[in-house]
């Protein structure tokens, strides 16, 4: 019988990691959402929802309500497309207006 001897290379194998191919390049802008005034909810309760949805201070909250109050509508948070979609929903479910659109 013939031993076989297996040659073993000197160094192991380098690993090479490539960039995943649907990987963004360039910085996704995001997506704001917005509330719009309307003539139906309390101010009280604007505040109310804010701090329920987003979690913010009352102070946070009061401020964004008072813009949507004076100016018309406040942009609340710069998010990715479907965190932005989950916002909109959840302040729709508050009968809030609220909408989304692409940052630039």
């Amino acid at each position: 019988m013939s031993t076989i001897e297996i040659e073993r290379p000197a160094s192991a194998p380098k690993t090479v990691t490539k960039p995943k191919p649907d990987s963004k390049t360039e910085e996704d802008p995001g997506f704001l959402v917005i509330c719009w005034n309307d003539p139906v909810n309390l101010m009280a309760y604007v505040t109310h929802v804010f701090q329920q949805v987003f979690g913010w201070e009352r102070s946070k909250a009061e401020l964004h309500m008072m813009e949507v109050h004076n100016l018309g509508r406040s942009v609340l948070v710069r998010e990715t497309f479907e965190r932005a979609e989950f916002y909109v929903h959840e302040l729709h479910k508050y009968t809030l207006q609220a909408t989304m659109e692409p940052a630039e």
